[in-house]
C-alpha cells in the first residue's frame, strides 16, 4: 500500500512538539490590525496547541 502524502498547507502551518502534540498559530494576527488592542496582539503572537478533537484529522494530513 502507497504511503500517505503530506498535505503541504498543512505543513506549512502545524509542527509537532517532542511529546507528540501538535503547534500552530493562533488566527486574525495578520491584517487590520490597528482595530485590535495591544494585548489581544500580543497574545495573537503566542503559538497554542491543536484541539484533541482535531489532531487526528491533522495528523492524517501531516502523512503521520
Amino acid at each position: 500500500m502507497p504511503k500517505i502524502k503530506t498535505n503541504r498547507a498543512a505543513h506549512k502551518r502545524f509542527r509537532v512538539t517532542g511529546t507528540g502534540k501538535i503547534k500552530r498559530t493562533k488566527a486574525y494576527g495578520s491584517h487590520i490590525l490597528t482595530s485590535k488592542t495591544s494585548k489581544r496582539k500580543r497574545g495573537l503572537r503566542k503559538g497554542t496547541t491543536v484541539a484533541g478533537s482535531d489532531a487526528k484529522r491533522v495528523r492524517r494530513m501531516l502523512g503521520m
